[in-house]
């Protein structure tokens, strides 16, 4: 495992993506970029980039641009968000490669968004990590987590049940399942833990009044429980390891089925593919090669704060033995991102009747 320091924040894409998301938006009728220009477009989850100029897609873009003088256009957004945009522009591709959480790298493939392209380096990243098609590659490992304000709190909650707790009403609040990644992720590991649909969603209808209501990403909800606006928050190891330098009142934190049962999560990899029709298809691919080498991977922990995608690259940075620790004793289980990827509307369609979403 690997680790490192850097922030990770929605609000890192800030004006920049904004901007460059209307401009994209404003484009009509078929795509006129130039195939030939020295650029690409990239829509990607929140989380690898600092708002301070210093995380792990920072240090990607800048590096990249100097190597191949290609300029990376970053949009910024959850990650079932960026998925849809793709499914409207499909008519007028406008970006390159996408890079988001599953289910939603599945949901991409799913619709038809991506086009088979094997990144140099694929054979070295675990088979669950990449699909059997070549469609997309994991190119920054990651876990599911919880976190707490330390300041607060003397201790992490313990279990589920802990967060139903008076002291975190409207102190408690995760993000939206079925737009953000880390949001989805609530639900599978809910599912897990209570041993089903039934009783997860019994619970998650209980947790509601804690909860102070939606987010679209889950990278805004870090900064509020640092500064104790919030108790308690979704995220996952590498945003808020990534963050802790400048947030140091996180605690992440990994709530167990019930007491005295081991803490679980379930890995939760940004994983990037290739946009069927890319305009810059030829740079797309080279950035993707870039991303799965051996010297960006072992950035990934030294900068990013998550875990290398390839099995051969063993960090030993800081950083890596500190997320080896954080994650000692944890149980990892495996979720079925197949079945998961067919039921994901069904799923979310409980949840939003059991907390009246």
């Amino acid at each position: 495992m690997s680790a490192a320091p850097a922030l990770r924040k929605p609000l890192a894409a800030c004006c920049g993506a904004l901007a460059l998301a209307a401009a994209l938006t404003a484009c009509g009728g078929a795509s006129g970029a130039d195939p030939n220009a020295k650029e690409i477009t990239v829509y990607s989850a929140d989380g690898l980039k600092s708002e301070n100029g210093d995380g792990f897609y920072d240090q990607v873009f800048k590096d990249f641009e100097k190597k191949t003088g290609i300029k990376v256009n970053y949009v910024e957004s959850g990650s079932g968000a960026a998925v849809q945009r793709l499914a409207r522009e499909r008519a007028n591709t406008k970006a390159d490669v996408v890079v988001t959480l599953p289910p939603f790298i599945q949901q991409a493939d799913g619709k038809g968004l991506l086009q088979v392209y094997r990144p140099k380096g694929a054979d070295q990243v675990a088979a669950g990590d990449k699909s059997p098609t070549g469609k997309w590659t994991a190119i920054v490992n990651n876990y599911f987590c919880f976190v707490y304000n330390k300041k607060e709190l003397a201790k992490a909650p313990a279990t589920w049940h802990d967060l139903l707790d008076d002291r975190f009403a409207h102190k408690l609040q995760y993000s939206t399942p079925g737009v953000a990644g880390d949001g989805t992720a609530v639900l599978i590991k809910a599912l897990h833990d209570f041993g089903g649909r039934g009783p997860a969603m019994k619970f998650l209808g209980r947790l509601q009044a804690n909860n102070v209501g939606p987010s679209s990403s889950t990278g805004q909800l870090a900064p509020k429980t640092d500064k104790g606006e919030l108790l308690v928050a979704n995220g996952d190891v590498q945003m808020n390891f990534a963050n802790m330098k400048s947030m140091p009142n996180q605690g992440i934190f990994f709530p167990a089925a019930a007491p005295g049962a081991r803490p679980t999560t379930f890995a939760l990899p940004y994983a990037a593919g290739l946009v069927k029709n890319a305009p810059h298809r030829a740079n797309a691919e080279k950035f993707l090669d870039y991303l799965l080498s051996e010297p960006v991977q072992r950035q990934v922990s030294a900068i990013g704060g998550g875990f290398a995608a390839r099995k051969d690259t063993r960090p030993t940075d800081p950083n890596a033995k500190a997320l080896a620790r954080l994650m000692a004793g944890v149980e990892v289980f495996q979720p079925d991102w197949n079945d998961i990827d067919k039921h994901l509307d069904s799923y979310v369609d409980a949840w939003k009747t059991a907390t009246n979403s």
